[in-house]
Parts: C-alpha cells; sequence; structure tokens
C-alpha cells in the first residue's frame, strides 16, 4: 500500500492564521475540514496515503514501526505500521493495543507513543475517560514491539481535571537514562491554556515521579487558541521541544519549535513555524515526531490532509540543522 520516493527535506518558514478546536476535537476528531484547501507549494507524497495521523515512529533493529491514532473507521484502537527504510510502509491489520483500560470509553484514542524500557516496551496513548469525562493519558506494556500491549493500572496514569484532562503524551530519555513524559493539558476543551507539560517518571515507564512542569504554552499569532503534541529531543549541546498548533482541521495548523540550554527550560520559541501549509503543500502538518538515526542523519515525521481533505496521512522529510537548530534548505 506505500508509494516508494526519495526521503527529501521540506522544512520552511510561514506564519498561520489563528483558529480553536474543542475537547470534542483536540488534535485527531470534530468537525472535519473543508474541501479545496489552497497550498503554495508543490505537496509531497505521503509515505502512507491513508489515515494515519499523529504518527510516532520507533527503530527495532533493522525495522521502523509507526504508531498512529485510532482509525477514522474505529476498526482497531490503534493503527500501527512496519518498513525498512522509511519511505515503504505496510499497515498492519493487527490492533497493537486490542483493549482499552477499564477506566476508558472506546472511540477518541489518541496520539500513541512507544517507547524501549528494560524488558519489553511501553506505550502512552490518550484515551477517554469514564470519570472525570474527558481525553487522559494512560500506559500498557509488551514484550513486542508490535504488541499486544496490555494497559497497566485502573485509573488515568496523567489526567489533571482542573485543567482540562491531558493528552498527546510523548516519552522522551535523557543523556544520563533519567525517563520523562511530556504532554499537553486539553484546556481548549474548556476555555483554557493549553501548557506543554513536562513530568519525570520510572524506569520502567509506568508511573509519574514527580509533579508536571510548564514549559510552554500558546502565546504567538500564528498559534490560535492552542499548542499540542510535544516532541523532545535532545540535538548537540540543546533541547528541542517541537510542537503543534491552531486548528488541526485546516490549513493554519503548523509545527514549531523551541529551544533551551536545560531540559526544564527556559524554553524559546523560534520566531516563525517550521514546517506549514503554504511552505511544504501538505494541507495542516502537524502531529510530528523526530527520527534520529546513528549516522547522524534526523527525519521529521508528520501527517497532513490528503487534497480532498478527507483523512491525514503520515509524511517522512529529512531534517536539516544549522548547529543546535533546524533549518530551511531546498530539495534536492
Amino acid at each position: 500500500m506505500r508509494n516508494v520516493r526519495p526521503v527529501r527535506m521540506l522544512v520552511a518558514l510561514a506564519a498561520g492564521a489563528a483558529l480553536v478546536t474543542g475537547c470534542t476535537g483536540g488534535s485527531t476528531s470534530g468537525p472535519e475540514p473543508k474541501a479545496g484547501t489552497s497550498t503554495s507549494a508543490a505537496a509531497p507524497a505521503p509515505v502512507i496515503d491513508q489515515d494515519f495521523p499523529d504518527p510516532d515512529v520507533l527503530k527495532v533493529g533493522s525495522t521502523y514501526y509507526a504508531y498512529a491514532t485510532q482509525p477514522k473507521d474505529g476498526s482497531s484502537n490503534i493503527s500501527m505500521a512496519t518498513s525498512p527504510d522509511l519511505t515503504t510502509w505496510t499497515v498492519s491489520p493487527k490492533d497493537p493495543l486490542p483493549t482499552l483500560p477499564s477506566w476508558a470509553t472506546n472511540g477518541r484514542t489518541w496520539a500513541p507513543d512507544v517507547s524501549a524500557v528494560a524488558g519489553g516496551y511501553v506505550m502512552y496513548f490518550t484515551a477517554h475517560s469514564v470519570d472525570p469525562d474527558l481525553q487522559c493519558i494512560g500506559v500498557a506494556r509488551a514484550a513486542r514491539p508490535e504488541g499486544p500491549f496490555a494497559p497497566v493500572g485502573s485509573k488515568p496514569l496523567v489526567c489533571p481535571a482542573a485543567d482540562g484532562g491531558a493528552i498527546d503524551p510523548a516519552s522522551f530519555t535523557d543523556t544520563d537514562g533519567s525517563r520523562y513524559l511530556v504532554w499537553k493539558n486539553d484546556g481548549n476543551c474548556c476555555g483554557k491554556d493549553t501548557w506543554l507539560h513536562l513530568q519525570a517518571v520510572s524506569a520502567d515507564g509506568l508511573r509519574t515521579t514527580g509533579p508536571a512542569r510548564r514549559l510552554i504554552k500558546q502565546d504567538q499569532p500564528w498559534e490560535g487558541n492552542l499548542i499540542e503534541a510535544p516532541t523532545l529531543v535532545r540535538h548537540s549541546s540543546s533541547y528541542l521541544l517541537f510542537y503543534s498548533a491552531n486548528d488541526y482541521a485546516g490549513e493554519h495548523y503548523a509545527t514549531g519549535y523551541a529551544t533551551a540550554q536545560r531540559l526544564t527550560g527556559p524554553y524559546v520559541k523560534a520566531a516563525a513555524p517550521l514546517l506549514t501549509t503554504d511552505g511544504t503543500g501538505v494541507t495542516g502538518p502537524g502531529g510530528q515526531d523526530i527520527v534520529s538515526e546513528p549516522s547522524g542523519a534526523t527525519h521529521i515525521v508528520f501527517h497532513g490532509w490528503d487534497p480532498a481533505v478527507i483523512y491525514r496521512g503520515m509524511y517522512v522529510e529529512e531534517l536539516a540543522w544549522k548547529g543546535d537548530v533546524p533549518v530551511p534548505r531546498p530539495a534536492p
């Protein structure tokens, strides 16, 4: 089902306008965008040309595993695909998270993140909680990257009810081996700010071990009323916090980043977004992940709407750097 193509660079700087989503939408559901969205750049081909939003990519041995938000048809809780090279992908018919935890309801299972731990793998995911009636973050464990992942615990791992719940978990391991979870409070569901948080977790990834620390919130014109989808990486001597912002359901959704010299910040945002509709030719590029190779090559993985604006496919592009920050570069 995959299209084979060279991996190209498509980082661009452009500004977007401001829209807002709600708790029933967030980064993954809600009203559909209108068809006919225009773009000013020639769009690259998706490597997964079907519904595969909020992708997370993990490499195990010589195989890349991609995990994504629940498909629109509800045929599984989480989507999964595999690839030998980041360009040729096979979408699996199997659900890596076949059973949701007792605290969660079916539907709205979003933005999985899978990482290796001693003796296996941990998946963080967003699901809708029975009580509180909000999106919350759960955790599951498996012996293999393809699963099946079994939920851990009788309640959500992270769910700040006073702040609108929590979505978009992403794992990070620092150079000293300490593990963290970055996530967004889903404040746009209830007229609140949307902060990206950093929180320490145990070595096995199954429990939090400290309070959450606020890093950044929406405060730039292009971000609209929300930021979300954090991805934290260390590049050279800096920490980079990639994120998406604005209304996921249209052309103003974009990807930005902020940098810091310490893990806990302060994080300073770039002057303009990194991936935009006008700059990439992909409508609403966001929900990103970063894949770093031992060779030093870096790729950014993200979703974007198809030309008819019906589903969000997955794109993989090479990321160029100037010192500690990503920079635009013409495609070869």
